[in-house]
């Protein structure tokens, strides 16, 4: 019953800037941990930057200082602010929740279908 959507994702040159959007839906009771995950052709998924629900965040290695994480929990929706893009950044991104539900009434895990972010030099 719940849903994550991501939206924002596109073709940007490298040194550009994209912002995606991740919005849950559904019977929602609360979210913890947000996250963004990003799968590039040949390699594993890998966490991209997490958010809790106070705020606090971390990031991958590789995006630190150049992407942002943020969320609006009002809204159920984080957002990834990617800026100083480069090729290697390029895979799909996928939006994550860690939440209950009304109807399950247990804490799970929730994902995105997951949108394609492509950077060229």
């Amino acid at each position: 019953q719940v849903q994550l959507v991501e939206s924002g994702g596109g073709l940007v040159q490298a040194g550009g800037s994209l912002r995606l959007s991740c919005t849950a839906s559904g019977s929602i009771i609360s979210i913890n941990t947000m996250d963004w995950y990003r799968q590039a052709p040949g390699k594993q998924r890998e966490l991209v930057a997490a958010i809790t629900s106070g705020g606090s965040t971390r990031y991958a290695d590789s995006v630190k200082g150049r992407f942002t994480i943020s969320r609006d929990n009002a809204k159920n929706t984080v957002y990834l602010q990617m800026n100083s893009l480069e090729p290697e950044d390029t895979a799909v991104y996928y939006c994550n929740a860690y939440l209950i539900s009304v109807t399950t009434a247990r804490w799970g895990d929730y994902w995105g279908q997951g949108t394609q972010v492509t950077v060229s030099s």
